[in-house]
């Protein structure tokens, strides 16, 4: 299974650790990610999603995650939240 945050992105970063003798050798520092489902108002059902713990804190900020999907770039969403913001956007179109 990948690393990426399915919304934001935020993939593994690199950098060293450093010894108290001030030697660096390579590491990762990987995303805090979580298998949570979210709720979508508009379908009126759940979307199971991998996400960063700052990108639940998004969604919460933005007020859910239909909100969050429509601020967010395209390029940034993975296929599956790309998807889900298609299905959301049809279903606000034909509500409207």
């Amino acid at each position: 299974m990948s690393r990426v945050c399915e919304l934001t992105g935020k993939g593994p970063m690199t950098g060293n650790n450093v010894s108290h003798a001030n030697n660096k050798t390579r590491r990762r520092f990987l995303p805090n990610l979580n298998d949570t489902t979210l709720q979508s108002e508009t379908l009126g059902r759940g979307i199971k999603l991998r996400i960063s713990a700052h990108a639940l804190r998004s969604v919460d900020h933005r007020g859910g995650l239909d909100k969050f999907l429509a601020k967010a770039k395209d390029s940034e969403l993975s296929a599956n939240a790309l998807k889900v913001k298609k299905e959301i956007m049809k279903a606000q179109a034909a509500s409207a």
